[in-house]
């Protein structure tokens, strides 16, 4: 460089300092190389050196490859199975405990002993006390005997009690996801550590077996409250919806938003999970709910709505967002026509369900109503009968058929008829009935004493017509409660009322399918006003879901029974006579919510603005041309008319 001119000397120095700058990229650049083969050659080798460069280089890449991929992966399948979820839950519970409630309820001793010495009364109590009617008499199906009072409420001590749970409500809507999951935690934790004592007031309230009150009423809610600790927050998420190429610079969703307080009109059949079934969903979608138990379960009820009061004050929410009312049908009425309701769920009767409608027409205030069933059951000629007849029995016989979707047709073909009924009438017959409290019974008491009634004018009316009764067919008088006997009755035709009719008690009812036709059976089953659930066995799954698929039902099960309700991600719910709406599932959950469609702008700084063509003061010309150039951009099929659109919006915008 000493023999070089300046301007030779700089060029040669600037040559040089790019050279090294791009020698020294190229060992770092190894570098990264060479650290990343390390690292992959010490996870998967045991020997731990890569002396070629292009063999580390390629090392490395490949790491990077393989891990880019793992991560994507790990995205899509946290996406489709909520990995990420399921840890923050298994987090939450593992380290955040939930107080215990017990000692905050005060369940009464329930003694099988003393249930069956009270056997004395021959007819049920009047429900309101002609010198008390105030009060709501409570009394066990059972025995007959009297086991306490509930306030028999008025319309203001409704509107008092909703009122209380909409204050309430205007704190806890705001509450967190996870601050409703501990309320529902305290709930089941103390579920499970009493199952015996709640069991045992379903019994002596509602007449249910143990077994039964076990199968109805503890395992579906304890199911339910998993379902929504597990699922809910989940199915409350913004939902994203697509928009159009118009729109493309919106983003668009729907939230889901509680809409205050929900009205509750629950059934006596199963008193504990009717009870908290709509608390729980209305809670953890951050509404308040006002429940009017039925006037025959009252009872128990006082003690399971104390229970979730308990679990919120333990948890410092206010307990008023949970009410419960008591009384008669006044009681009811007045909560649908309540201004402080916004939504009614009710579950009931046909006709009852008309006037709950009609009451709450005028404020067009929403209704979800669960209105009964007529459901079928379906045994095809290639089932096997020694596997199908204890579905038989737990489909007609569970809760003493006391069930929205229990089995009340049964459905048999011909060429297996004769043999099914031989095959059952036995059990049926050697059924035990008697106080659920004491010893082992199969088959519980009826809730209702003119249940009773309505089944022997059933029975009676088919009888008539030429069905046969193979057992049972009356009241059960060898003991004292409101008891009817389990029942086999065949040669059920449609022109018998209790084709058609809700029974509602321990009756099965065997139709004969002529000649093994699955198109004639299909018929058959869906002759009928109801349509909540339905099932079909099989030896062939193809065969039960291409019957099951024409059925005019809500809900339909391919060789099993009632586990529609079990999987609580399904929606329950029938059509027709059975009524509308849905509860469980995603869909019940958001029935809860209004559901809010949102718009917001998708680019920062990007504004929609009212093209000057269709703003005020109007040009007709301009507007049309310009609405015109819109349409054919969007919604035309030819490319040609699109260039033709875009000049069109230039011309006229």
């Amino acid at each position: 460089a000493t023999h070089l001119g300046p301007s030779a000397a700089l060029s040669l120095h600037k040559h040089n300092t790019a050279s090294n700058t791009t020698m020294a990229s190229t060992c770092e650049a190894s570098a990264v190389h060479s650290g990343i083969a390390q690292i992959a050659l010490k996870l998967f080798s045991a020997d731990a050196q890569a002396a070629d460069p292009a063999v580390t280089k390629i090392i490395s890449i490949l790491l990077l490859c393989t891990i880019t991929f793992f991560v994507i992966a790990l995205h899509y399948v946290n996406k489709e199975w909520k990995l990420g979820r399921d840890i923050k839950l298994s987090l939450e519970a593992l380290f955040q405990r939930v107080p215990d409630i017990s000692g905050s309820i005060n369940l009464p001793k329930v003694d099988g002993n003393d249930e069956k010495k009270g056997g004395t009364v021959n007819k049920p109590l009047s429900l309101i006390d002609p010198a008390s009617p105030s009060l709501v008499q409570c009394y066990s199906p059972s025995s007959l005997s009297k086991i306490g009072t509930v306030p028999n409420l008025s319309a203001t001590e409704v509107s008092d009690m909703a009122l209380r749970s909409k204050n309430a409500q205007q704190v806890w809507k705001s509450t967190t996801f996870a601050q409703r999951r501990r309320v529902l935690r305290t709930l089941q934790k103390y579920v499970v550590s009493h199952v015996d004592e709640i069991c045992l007031l379903c019994a002596k309230d509602s007449g249910k077996t143990q077994v039964d009150a076990l199968l109805g009423e503890i395992l579906t809610t304890c199911e339910k409250i998993r379902t929504l600790l597990h699922h809910g927050e989940t199915w409350l998420e913004r939902s994203p919806r697509e928009v159009n190429p118009m729109m493309m610079h919106k983003t668009a969703y729907v939230e889901y938003v509680p809409l205050g307080v929900l009205g509750i009109i629950a059934p006596w059949n199963y008193p504990f999970h009717n009870m908290l079934n709509h608390v729980l969903s209305g809670i953890f979608s951050g509404n308040g709910v006002v429940t009017k138990c039925s006037e025959h379960t009252s009872w128990s009820s006082m003690y399971f709505h104390n229970i979730c009061r308990a679990a919120l004050e333990e948890n410092g929410f206010d307990p008023d967002l949970v009410q419960l009312c008591t009384g008669m049908a006044e009681t009811g009425k007045a909560l649908v026509e309540c201004p402080h309701i916004d939504k009614i769920f009710f579950t009931g009767s046909p006709n009852v369900g008309r006037h709950v409608m009609k009451g709450a027409a005028p404020f067009l205030k929403p209704v979800v109503l669960e209105l009964g069933g007529k459901d079928a059951m379906v045994f095809c000629d290639d089932v096997k009968l020694n596997e199908v007849i204890p579905w038989a029995m737990r489909g007609c016989f569970q809760n003493c058929g006391q069930n929205c979707c229990g089995v009340e047709r049964l459905f048999v073909y011909e060429s297996i008829a004769k043999d099914f009924i031989n095959g059952i009438k036995d059990k049926v017959a050697s059924m035990r009935q008697g106080c659920p409290l004491g010893d082992d019974v199969d088959c519980g008491a009826m809730v209702m004493d003119q249940q009773c009634d309505l089944i022997q004018a059933l029975v009676d009316d088919a009888v008539a017509k030429g069905a046969i009764v193979h057992c049972g067919g009356k009241r059960n008088t060898t003991t004292a409660g409101q008891f009817y006997q389990p029942t086999l009755l065949s040669g059920v035709t449609s022109e018998m009322r209790i084709w058609k009719e809700e029974v509602f008690g321990p009756i099965m009812c065997v139709v004969v399918v002529p000649g093994d036709n699955d198109d004639v059976c299909v018929n058959m089953v869906n002759d009928c006003p109801f349509g909540l659930g339905s099932s079909v066995y099989s030896a062939s799954k193809s065969r039960a879901l291409a019957i099951g698929s024409q059925f005019n039902t809500g809900m339909f099960t391919a060789n099993d029974f009632g586990v529609n309700y079990l999987i609580q991600s399904l929606p329950f719910g029938g059509v027709k006579e059975s009524g509308f709406g849905r509860f469980a599932g995603p869909e019940g959950l958001r029935s809860c919510c209004l559901e809010r469609s949102m718009v917001i702008d998708r680019i920062p700084g990007v504004k929609t603005t009212i093209p000057g063509a269709i703003d005020y003061p109007m040009n007709t010309t301009q507007g049309m041309g310009f609405g015109k150039g819109l349409v054919e951009l969007f919604y035309g099929d030819t490319l040609w008319g699109k260039v033709k659109a875009i000049v069109n919006l230039i011309r006229h915008g």
